[in-house]
């Protein structure tokens, strides 16, 4: 009967967090879509302001005016290092859930209304300089915050249980706590690779396909 018990308990653990990654991830793709829809929604001047600075970007690209390597890398994996370090923080707090939220749906509209910007004013151009610029990273990146968010509400609800039902002991509050900073460090470096992808392949992979386009 204890390891039936066991095994439900599982179970029920088990479709409880695919739910809440399954939420997280829906979450992730409205802002998407949100932010995709959001580039329409954009005046024609507004529209040609946000053009110039890519032209520009793309100019400097080509003429290899970037940042160094290392201020680059440090940029991209420090933005993202803060903000996932943030969602865990928020995770620690009860009422830090509907704060997650927000940053994910943020997140899904940054990668929305870039994506959307270039196929808008560049076309299929666009498309494939998004695909060969921003999906690579992100292919790292969106899972990273995917984890980040899910954990963060998970440890949420624990705590809930926890101010509700004296039945969870000390030892358990303790092993939830090795297994999220475990899983932090998991994220941090999910984010690391994706950080060094942003930094070593992108840029060369916008330079070539920027070639089409000025």
């Amino acid at each position: 009967m204890g390891k039936n018990r066991n095994r439900i308990r599982t179970k029920i653990q088990i479709s409880e967090y695919s739910s809440i990654y399954l939420f997280v991830f829906i979450l992730l793709l409205i802002g998407i879509v949100f932010g995709a829809i959001l580039v329409n929604s954009m005046n024609f001047i507004q529209k040609q302001d946000l053009f110039f600075y890519l032209h520009q970007f793309l100019e400097d690209i080509q003429g290899e005016r970037l940042l160094q390597t290392k201020d680059l890398f440090q940029s991209s994996f420090f933005y993202h290092f803060k903000y996932i370090l943030l969602i865990f923080i928020l995770g620690l707090s009860i009422i830090g859930i509907p704060v997650i939220w927000i940053f994910i749906f943020m997140k899904g509209i940054v990668i929305g209304f870039s994506v959307g910007f270039l196929v808008n004013q560049l076309g299929w151009y666009g498309l494939l300089m998004a695909t060969v610029s921003i999906a690579p990273q992100n292919l790292f990146i969106i899972p990273a915050y995917i984890i980040a968010g899910s954990f963060g509400m998970i440890f949420s609800l624990h705590l809930i249980r926890r101010l509700f039902s004296s039945r969870i002991q000390k030892t358990s509050i303790r092993n939830l706590f090795v297994q999220y900073y475990t899983v932090l460090l998991i994220v941090l470096v999910i984010a690391f690779i994706g950080a060094l992808i942003e930094t070593f392949i992108s840029p060369y992979t916008m330079r070539l396909v920027s070639q089409w386009v000025l």
